[in-house]
This record gives C-alpha cells, structure tokens and sequence, in this order.
C-alpha cells in the first residue's frame, strides 16, 4: 500500500515557489529595514501637536507617515508570505510576530496623527486643500474628516492602536489552529489507496463518485471539528466581541456600520443583498431538485453537491497548460493584459502546490514595491483549481494596474471592488471552456455545472454567510450569550432558511460555521456576492457594447482606492446602490440551470 504524502517546503522545486527577492534579498536584508523602521518610530513626535500650525509641517508629516507605512508593508509583506509558506516553521512565526508587534508600535506612534488632521481649522484645511502639492494625499484627507464623528481624541486612539495586536488573537488562534494544529488524517478511497485529507483536497475528495466514499470524507472532516467545537466557539465568540468593541468604541451603531463605513457601502446594500436572495430562492431550490434527480438520490446532501453530474468525465490540467487556458480565456482584455499576466504567473508571482504546513486556500497578496503575488494548492485533477488560478490572477492585476496608475496613497482599493475583478476572470473562463467544448455534449454539461456551482458557492452560499454574521452580531449587540450551541443552531436556523427540505441538514454541516476564517474579518464575505453581481454585469456590458466597456472596465482597474467602491462601480457602469445587478444576477443563474437541464433531457439522461 503506497501512502500519498504531502512534500515539505525544502522538497517543493524552487520553480514551483513564489520569488520573495523583490521585497528582501535575504533574511538579513529584512532585519536591515525592519531595525531602521524601529529606530524612525520617533520620529513621529516632531508632528505632535503641530500639523495645524504650518502647510510645510503638515505636508512633512503626511510624507513620513506615508513613507512609515510603505516599508512597513514590505517588512509585514515578507513576513506573512514566509510564515505562510509553512505554518510549523519557528523562525517565519517569529519574523511574523516580530511583523504584527511592528505594526502594533507603528500605529500607536502614529495614532495622534488622524485626530489632529480631523482638529485642523476647517478654513486652514480648506487652505492646505487647495495646494497642488497635495493633491495625491487629498481623497485619504476626505476620508479622514468624514470619519471624524467616529475618532475619539488622540489619547483613547492610542490606547486603540496598543490594544491592536491583543484583540487580533481571535484570528492568530483559530489560523494556527486551522492551519498547523488540526490533523484531518487519511482514508482509504475506492480504489484501495491512502489518500492524506486536508484543506486542500477536502473538495476534491468530495467531488469522488462514490458516494460511500465522499460521505467518509464528510465525515471524517467533520470530526476533526467536532472535537475542538468548544474552543473554536469560544475563539469566534472572541471575536464577535473585537468586532462589537471597536464598533462601541468608534460611535457606531452596531458592527456592520463599522465594517461597511470606511467604504462609504450604505448598510442598505448589504441587507438588500440578503433580502433579494432570500425572496428569489427558487431558482436554487430547482437546481438542488435538479441535482438530486441527475444523480439518482432520494435524498440530497451537502457532500453530494460537489461531484460532477457527468461523472465519466476525467480533468487533468497540468498548472503550465492551465497558464496557456487562462491566457486564451482573458484575450477579451487585450494583448497588454494578458502579456503582463502570463509573465507574472511564469515568473515568480505564484507559489503554486500544496506542503506540509503551507496555508490553506488561495490568495492574491503583496504591496507596492512587490509584485502581485499568488499563494495556490493548486491540484491538477480539479477544476477548482484552474478557477482559483483565474480568481487569483484577476485580483493580482487588479493590483499590478493600480500600483501602476496611482500614488501610494490612493492605490490600495477595497475588497468591495477586488472581487469584481477576480469573479469576471472566472465568468470568461466559463465562457471560453463553454465555447471550445460546445460540440461535446457531456464536457459542455461538466463545465457549465461547474459555473452554475460557482455561483451556488460564490453567491448563495456566501449570503448566507452574510446572514449568519448578521445574525449573531446582533444577538452580541443584545448582549446575549454566543455558546456553541447559540451559533451551531443559528447557523442551521441559515441552512434551513436558504435549502427549505431540498437539502438534508446533516448535524455536522451545522460546525461548518466553526470552519470558515472569513468570519474573523467582520463583514467581509457579502462582497464575493456583490462581486459575482458586478462582475457578471460588467461582463454583459462588454458582450454588449464591446470595446467601450472595456475601456471603462480597464479604467476602473486603473482607479485604485481613488474612490469609494460604489462610485468605482458606477464609473465601470454598473450601479450596486440598487438591486438590479443582484436580480439579474439571480436570473442569470436560473438561465443556466435551465440550459443544463434541457442539455440532460436532450443528450445525457439515460
């Protein structure tokens, strides 16, 4: 019997490792700057108390400031892509807590810096406004006199900014544990082989066609839980807490006004959201319908939702061929975009396989003296993976064009609008692998499934997520009790609330809300579901209009942070003040249920 096990970092091939030598050269570069960023820290006290006096000390403070900022990125940058690599290595937890506490000292020099902006005589501030020189700096300046009613005086923001790196520990606990401590074990699939089960393979395991088989894996998952259900409740319960703290803190009326105000996102988009889901379910409920026919069930689980229908249908893309598919998938985006992208995925920008104590998941992360960089598990036998790769590329260039295009100060754009750019990557690659296979009947039905799923996931499933951490914010807010058993039976309260009695909800999908670590960032995943909305809005327009939109849609990469996300939006044409992009994405979704369904009638149902 041949057990398959993870490779550690050193016998992972460089090739297939991102290039960390743009930010730091070696270890020791990096301790260069971060002991000269130590020994700066005073120099903050040079502007205490003075940014009203003069334009020339107000500008030289801003100027410090930002230059603070910017190296500290890089130092933090390093050390979190390092930490991640590995999660069990000492040294990269060392050089990322030593990262975290930096940040924590910076901020607490800093922190007399936004209440003495937000003091400045309104006709001074008027005067320094109208400088040319500042003009790089004047949206961050907007920003901060329209956060004044919520930034308390310059001693409770320090005390704030010193309480930083204590009230993350929620976060830092339940990553060490997710990531390094949690051991998920094996099993023996079908075929009589050891599979390892991990973040990682965890779908792809489910995606088996034994269903025995994927049952196990559910299962055994699950268990791993299970047995920590108590401290991981404790740690989210934590955090709710955090949230609900800063939230008292700063004046608002509750945590989700915290979270959405520093984008200018009316708590009305989030709730429309929720609410317009929740009134047009149908067209999920038939695809769940649809799916349990297909595969000949009398009951439909959560495990059986992610095996492809056709099953007989075999993928296998190694991650060179899945740069080539990307590539033909986003010339809709032109020869420029697409030249810089397959360089950057080439050349150092991804680390790319999954390792011993690698993170989780996928991102896109760096800063603005780096390259967009891409943290992947990327597997060949998923086609999960070669969406992911597509997700991460968009939010990668997203980044490449507006570091580009905009000064430090106002190219770091939100999440709000970064999903657009990631989800309308994956919306063409659907096309294009629709379109190449369209005279294959049973590979056109695989991936059309897979982008109804995508939807399931990225839309549905993420509102309900956004339901969820609604719903026990608020009962924080009423100061009642989160207990394992509050959150585990308000999260089924979700799932009963979006599957009806078209899906089973099994005991253990209930600890399925002790498991996602987006809910360590409040607020923060509805915005794959507006994404998907304006992403799939953005996407008609150009099949519309054609290359016009695609101006306005590369000059919306463009913006950065020059504005808020909402008015971004507009500018790419589309409105999320509304419901509209919402419905039709809801429609949308049910078009493409209704195209699978007729091609299994037509071609496939035995």
């Amino acid at each position: 019997m041949n057990e398959k096990c993870l490779p550690t970092r050193q016998e992972t091939p460089k090739k297939a490792c991102w290039d960390l030598s743009p930010l730091f050269s070696s270890q020791q570069d990096w301790d260069i700057l971060y002991k000269d960023l130590e020994n700066r820290i005073q120099g903050f006290e040079q502007y205490r108390g003075r940014l009203h006096t003069a334009y020339e000390c107000f500008k030289a403070c801003l100027d410090f400031h930002h230059g603070m900022a910017r190296d500290l990125e890089r130092v933090y940058t390093y050390a979190h892509l390092k930490n991640d690599e590995d999660k069990t290595n000492s040294l990269a937890e060392d050089i990322y807590q030593r990262a975290v506490n930096l940040y924590t000292r910076i901020g607490d020099a800093a922190s007399f810096i936004i209440p003495q902006i937000q003091a400045v005589p309104q006709k001074t501030m008027t005067k320094y406004l109208g400088e040319a020189s500042i003009a790089q700096y004047r949206f961050y300046l907007e920003k901060i006199i329209r956060n004044t009613p919520h930034t308390r005086n310059a001693e409770v923001e320090q005390i704030l900014a010193m309480a930083g790196e204590a009230l993350s520990a929620p976060r830092q606990i339940f990553g060490q544990m997710d990531n390094a401590d949690l051991d998920f074990g094996t099993l023996i699939d079908p075929d009589g082989k050891t599979q390892p089960l991990s973040h990682g393979n965890f779908t792809l395991l489910l995606s088996h066609h034994d269903r025995d088989f994927r049952q196990r894996v559910f299962t055994q998952y699950y268990e791993v839980y299970e047995n920590h259900r108590h401290t991981i409740a404790a740690t989210l319960c934590a955090s709710v807490k955090k949230d609900l703290f800063y939230a008292r803190a700063k004046h608002f009326p509750h945590a989700k006004q915290a979270a959405l105000f520093k984008d200018n996102v009316p708590t009305c988009v989030y709730d429309t959201l929720i609410s317009s889901v929740k009134e047009n379910l149908a067209p999920l409920h038939s695809y769940l319908d649809f799916r349990k026919k297909a595969l000949g069930l009398d009951s439909l689980h959560v495990f059986d939702t992610y095996v492809p229908l056709v099953s007989d249908v075999e993928f296998n893309m190694p991650y060179e061929e899945a740069i080539t598919t990307c590539i033909k998938a986003l010339a809709p985006l032109g020869e420029e975009y697409c030249n810089i992208l397959e360089k950057g995925l080439t050349q150092g920008w991804v680390d790319r396989y999954e390792n011993r104590g690698k993170r989780s998941g996928a991102y896109s992360s760096g800063c603005y003296d780096s390259p967009p960089y891409i943290l992947l598990n990327y597997e060949e036998k998923s086609i999960n993976s070669l969406f992911t790769l597509i997700h991460e590329a968009g939010h990668s260039m997203h980044s490449y064009y507006s570091k580009k295009h905009q000064p430090y100060a106002s190219h770091d754009y939100t999440i709000f609008v970064a999903e657009v750019a990631s989800t309308l990557n994956e919306n063409l690659l659907g096309q294009y692998l629709l379109k190449k296979h369209g005279d294959d009947p049973r590979m056109k039905a695989y991936i059309l499934n897979r982008e109804i799923e995508n939807i399931r996931a990225t839309f549905f499933r993420q509102t309900l997520f956004a339901d969820f951490e609604t719903r026990i914010h608020e009962l924080a807010a009423q100061n009642k009790g989160l207990t394992l058993e509050i959150l585990t039976g308000e999260y089924r309260k979700c799932l009963e609330d979006y599957f009806g009695d078209h899906m089973e909800i099994d005991e253990a999908l209930c600890l399925e809300c002790l498991r996602i670590p987006h809910f360590y960032s409040s607020f923060y995943v509805y915005q794959y579901a507006t994404g998907i909305s304006a992403a799939l809005a953005i996407s008609q327009r150009i099949q519309i209009l054609g290359p016009k939109a695609l101006e306005d849609y590369l000059s919306f990469l463009k913006l950065g942070g020059s504005l808020f996300p909402i008015d971004e939006l507009k500018a790419a044409g589309v409105d999320m003040s509304t419901p509209k992009p919402i419905l039709a994405t809801i429609t949308y979704f049910k078009k493409q249920v209704q195209t699978l369904d007729t091609l299994w009638n037509t071609h496939l149902n035995p």
